[in-house]
């Protein structure tokens, strides 16, 4: 069996789910949950350096090429059915629970309020902020998958050429716009991202690599560089930023693969994550006036658990919401 020092982190672990995925998806996803919870201060700037730069690397690590019209359609079937059922299902909680507190509903001027329900993206704000992730990263896999068919090999020196073109389109389109449709806007930086991720399964692992990248990493971390916002376009210092939240993740990923063996909680969260990123941020928004922050972090964590476990016990809901 080969040594999982000397390959990179899905080279080490063959045959099956690999336990790391879940790993790191679920350290990710107790990254996101933290950093909406601490809105400000120096734990909310380091979880921002990488917190969603990650599930797009850790997508392109796992992409493999498909035929590109039947994946689009299985991308839109799978992704779109369960956003929409949350989307829908958060709307109706808010119409209940904003009353009983003496407030008005986020949407309460129907049928206008339909069309930026439809827009999605920086037009979804409170308990919906989080609902531009599926729509960007599901596009950007439809897009990547495309390229890829094209240039199977992500090292291909046209790859790089394709990159030079849009690392400027991704900045320059942070700077010119604030709307956001759908979460579009971050595309191109989605797309640069997953093709670094997917470089990366083709590059063996170095020891020497731990300098460079703990460096670019604590750069971040410490919050000696800016922070990014993926949804409002803010890369934060030009290339630096996102560097650092490269090498964070990288280092996440090496380090998932080493405690996978006695992590099984943690994968258990990632195997949830996608349930957590779609009803953490709603427990947060009706749970934060209530209680201190410790609190709300577990019940923002534990609560949309619950809803994974049922949904999974519930065939007709585990279809449309999972």
């Amino acid at each position: 069996m080969a040594d999982a020092s000397a390959a990179p982190p899905e080279r080490a672990l063959g045959g099956g789910r690999l336990e790391w995925i879940d790993v790191a998806r679920g350290a990710g996803i107790i990254a996101v949950v933290i950093g909406h919870v601490w809105t400000r201060g120096p734990v909310r700037d380091a979880v921002y350096s990488f917190h969603m730069p990650l599930f797009f690397l850790l997508s392109g690590l796992l992409s493999r090429v498909q035929p590109p019209a039947t994946f689009a359609l299985r991308q839109l079937k799978s992704q779109m059915r369960p956003y929409a059922a949350f989307l829908l299902l958060l709307i109706a909680v808010d119409q209940i629970i904003e009353p009983l507190k003496g407030h008005r509903p986020i949407f309460d001027d129907w049928p206008q309020d339909m069309l930026p329900v439809l827009l999605g993206g920086s037009w979804l704000r409170g308990p919906y902020t989080i609902f531009w992730f599926v729509p960007c990263l599901m596009t950007g896999r439809i897009l990547f998958n495309m390229l890829l068919k094209r240039w199977p090999d992500p090292l291909d020196r046209r790859w790089a050429l394709m990159m030079l073109v849009l690392l400027p389109a991704a900045y320059a389109l942070g700077w010119w716009m604030d709307a956001s449709v759908l979460g579009m806007l971050s595309v191109p930086m989605a797309l640069i991202l997953l093709w670094i991720g997917a470089a990366w399964q083709k590059v063996a692992w170095r020891p020497w690599m731990w300098w460079p990248l703990a460096a670019l990493s604590l750069g971040g971390l410490s919050g000696l560089l800016p922070t990014l916002n993926l949804k409002a376009g803010d890369y934060g210092a030009p290339l630096l930023s996102i560097a650092s939240a490269v090498a964070t993740s990288l280092l996440l990923f090496r380090f998932s693969v080493r405690v996978a063996p006695v992590a099984g909680w943690l994968a258990a969260v990632g195997r949830a994550s996608l349930v957590i990123m779609y009803l953490h941020v709603a427990v947060i928004h009706y749970l934060a006036p209530l209680l201190g922050k410790p609190g709300v972090l577990v019940l923002a964590l534990l609560l949309p658990i619950g809803v994974y476990q049922l949904l999974l016990r519930i065939p007709g809901a585990r279809r449309i919401f999972l």
